[in-house]
């Protein structure tokens, strides 16, 4: 069959329902009946990519033994949805400021803050700025970021941490001079954050769908925004609950504005707009 006719080709009913049900165990993301021509232009690079000649084609290797084991990474990789911006929903990092910092105390030691689903790294490097800041203002301050995200690829490039002008453009320009530094072409549009911002993240991958996160201590402060609302209603139950475990108690949840916790059994008490925080008692 010809690459020209893979292009023309859908996906039969049977394998759109195969890899609905396959993407939904394994991501918790929900592929609607309206999703299904999205579904087909992401997976159409991946045939380029195996040079396969159709649809077809690529659900009979992914769900071979070989596809399971080298392929479904990368098919998660292009069906998940990965919108980020610099100091993005501004008004949570003016509330990590006053008022969720300074009721954290200075008796919580080491702050550890989890950017969860961090994609291409905008958010946990707009949290090393604003941290970087407030320290200099509370010297005996300290902190570590955690960035996670289940695309291999978008951690890739949240590693290298290099950013276009347009990318930053919402970064204060005072911030700007500090933290990014231009490439050393003449006249770069490229800019990277710079080593001492940089070595303040560690990135990893994490699928929020797994039932145990791995972590070797609990988050003061998770920011989890514009992320559960790509899963049905009870995939948030289970991974709130989940992230909910892994902060301490007394210790603060950033969710997005379009997002709601409202009706889930969660140990967590709205404090402000998309801010929660969970209460002491047991989880």
């Amino acid at each position: 069959m010809s690459g020209n006719q893979s292009r023309d080709e859908s996906i039969s009913p049977r394998d759109y329902a195969r890899l609905c049900h396959l993407v939904y165990g394994r991501a918790g993301i929900h592929l609607g009946a309206d999703r299904r021509m999205m579904l087909e232009a992401r997976i159409r690079r991946r045939l380029k990519d195996l040079a396969l000649s159709s649809y077809g084609a690529y659900c009979d290797y992914l769900f071979s033994e070989a596809g399971q084991r080298e392929e479904i990474d990368a098919l998660i990789d292009v069906v998940t949805t990965n919108k980020t911006d610099f100091f993005r929903e501004p008004r949570h990092f003016a509330l990590l400021t006053e008022r969720v910092l300074p009721a954290l105390g200075d008796d919580s030691g080491d702050l550890t803050v989890w950017s969860a689903g961090c994609s291409s790294g905008e958010e946990p490097y707009t949290l090393a700025m604003v941290l970087s800041e407030y320290g200099q203002q509370h010297p005996e301050f300290r902190f570590r970021i955690l960035g996670t995200d289940i695309s291999r690829i978008v951690l890739s490039r949240a590693e290298l941490a290099v950013y276009t002008s347009e990318v930053i453009e919402p970064v204060p320009p005072e911030l700007r001079k500090k933290y990014l530094m231009r490439g050393r072409e003449a006249g770069s549009a490229r800019f990277r954050v710079v080593p001492e911002l940089r070595h303040l993240v560690e990135f990893r991958r994490l699928n929020l769908m797994d039932a145990d996160y791995g972590m070797a201590s609990e988050a003061h402060i998770i920011f989890c925004r514009n992320v559960i609302i790509y899963f049905d209603r009870a995939t948030q139950q289970k991974i709130l609950s989940r992230l909910a475990r892994v902060l301490t108690p007394g210790g603060y949840l950033f969710v997005g504005h379009a997002e709601t916790l409202h009706s889930l059994d969660l140990p967590l008490e709205p404090v402000a707009p998309a801010l929660y925080r969970r209460s002491h008692a047991a989880a």
